[in-house]
């Protein structure tokens, strides 16, 4: 995995939400191959995955989940029950915005997204009912 760290913010001084996001995209484990299938394809491609998924994950939280950039960020979200701060979703719909978001070299260090909500918390989202 190749990754990136991203920092968000929503204002300029306190009170501020301060997001702090990993973003991961395969690299090598392209070639891995199953030990199980029997495949001769790469696993991640047998189950699913496409060479432009991602995997965005909270450092504060210490919860994530894998992405396909071009959706809407707050449907891909509802299919997940993570426990994510005020910034995760605003900083997806703007990680959805990118040209190409598996071209870790070209997102900046730190996005400041002003028209975002404030809040002191993170909460766990609703997701999809089992």
């Amino acid at each position: 995995m190749r990754g990136r760290i991203i920092e968000v913010t929503n204002g300029p001084f306190t009170p501020m939400n301060w997001g702090k996001f990993l973003v991961q995209v395969p690299v090598e484990e392209w070639a891995y191959r199953s030990a199980v299938s029997g495949s001769s394809g790469p696993l991640l491609g047998e189950i699913g995955w496409g060479t432009n998924h991602i995997i965005v994950f909270d450092l504060q939280t210490m919860e994530g989940a894998a992405f396909e950039p071009g959706g809407v960020a707050a449907a891909d979200l509802k299919k997940h029950r993570i426990h994510v701060c005020l910034l995760f979703e605003p900083f997806l719909e703007w990680l959805y915005d990118q040209v190409d978001v598996r071209d870790l070299d070209a997102l900046p260090d730190h996005v400041h997204l002003p028209d975002t909500p404030m809040g002191l918390y993170g909460y766990r989202r609703p997701g999809v009912s089992a």
